[in-house]
């Protein structure tokens, strides 16, 4: 069966230097290159994903990204990071190597940067190529954007549930404003980060009513799953078999849970239901980075 991991992010600083200007430099722990993704999916049965270039380390520098797309056999698809200012010609480069669309960081960044790149036009040169248009926000943060997100008249896919603040409860501003798009269809979420805006060790059972409220308003339809690896700034020590785990309670319904894994990412982001080479042909009998199964 195919099951796409539709949020990770490839770390290689061995060959490509992280930008020293970037917000957060992962480190060495962190690392996370091609070859260890392959294995990583291969121990876990994943056949897709999605790689999404990292704020942390790279920022605007997709070289990294660009490389891992050439070793997926098919089976990768990337969001890459761009300024507002990038030209069609820079997007079109990206597009022919597997981009399938662009992520903006507000929390990294502010809500302004949202308004930035639709005075820059560029969401109208994302909406030639077709592309998705991925967002990292706070909750708190994204009331402010939402004018800019909706004028950019692209697919919008959220990030780790919007990442809501528990305590602030599910009526918090920016969930209702987040739950108000899935109620209109105009949104996709990602379930994923739950130990980044939830906390806890598995099964964060904070998060458990907000993704209840996500499912509700969303549906399986426009929710679609990631594993957030190699877990960036994790302050305790998280493994892949537990995330993938906690879709199983979050939607115990074995058909919804079919969408999330492979029917929803597969329209959203064009994956090939094909048994093309494995991506777990980039991993090399000799390879010295261990799984993190």
């Amino acid at each position: 069966m195919n099951v796409a991991d539709c949020h990770l992010h490839i770390l290689d600083p061995d060959r490509f230097a992280y930008d020293p200007r970037a917000p957060y430099l992962p480190a060495p722990h962190e690392t996370a290159p091609a070859d260890m993704l392959a294995a990583v999916h291969e121990a876990h049965g994943i056949t897709h994903a999605l790689l999404v270039g990292p704020t942390s380390g790279y920022g605007y520098d997709n070289r990294c990204l660009l490389d891992a797309l050439a070793k997926g056999g098919g089976r990768w698809r990337g969001i890459a990071l761009a300024p507002p200012d990038a030209s069609m010609a820079t997007l079109s480069s990206l597009a022919a190597a597997g981009v399938v669309g662009l992520r903006i960081d507000l929390a990294a960044h502010g809500p302004g940067l949202a308004e930035a790149c639709l005075r820059a036009g560029l969401f109208d040169r994302m909406r030639e190529l077709g592309w998705v248009l991925q967002v990292q926000t706070d909750a708190r943060l994204l009331p402010a954007a939402l004018p800019a997100l909706k004028s950019a008249r692209l697919t919008l896919v959220f990030d780790h549930c919007g990442r809501p603040a528990p305590p602030e409860g599910l009526g918090q501003a920016g969930f209702a404003a987040l739950l108000a798009l899935g109620r209109e269809g105009a949104a996709h979420v990602k379930l994923s980060g739950a130990n980044r805006w939830a906390g806890g060790h598995f099964p964060h059972v904070a998060a458990e009513p907000f993704v209840a409220a996500i499912l509700d308003a969303f549906t399986p339809a426009r929710c679609v799953w990631g594993s957030d690896w190699p877990f960036l700034r994790a302050p305790i020590r998280l493994d892949y078999g537990p995330e993938l785990a906690l879709l199983g309670r979050w939607i115990p319904d074995e058909r919804a849970r079919r969408r999330v894994l492979w029917d929803t990412p597969r329209s959203l982001f064009g994956f090939a239901d094909d048994r093309a080479m494995s991506p777990a042909a980039v991993a090399r009998p000799d390879q010295t980075n261990a799984p993190n199964a």
